[in-house]
């Protein structure tokens, strides 16, 4: 998929291999790369999977492997927890002066 330069895409790259971790990490840290993931604007027209230059939202340009075009956010806050809801009833209710609740 060909993905124009100026199109808003996510990159991916390994900034320390396992071995070029730092010794005072966590062991279970150790085992795995340091990996990064940032989104910019495409410096040049690019297909998935190539190695690119990015420029970011504060002019940063990085470079790493182009793996979405127009990425969007997908994560969300779990599951719903019902003591979060009943406390902003409370705190709702105390900062208008109707302390019903407690």
């Amino acid at each position: 998929m060909m993905v124009k330069k100026g199109s808003w895409v996510q990159i991916h790259k390994i900034v320390l291999d396992k071995g070029e971790r730092a010794p005072s990490v966590p062991e279970d840290t150790l085992e795995v790369p340091l990996e990064m993931w940032v989104k910019g604007f495409l410096e040049e027209d690019s297909e998935i999977g190539e190695q690119v230059k990015i420029k970011t939202l504060v002019g940063r340009i990085e470079d790493g492997i182009l793996i979405k075009a127009s990425p969007t956010f997908k994560h969300n806050y779990g599951d719903f927890v019902p003591e979060i809801l009943e406390i902003g009833q409370i705190i709702n209710s105390f900062l208008s002066g109707d302390d019903t609740n407690g």
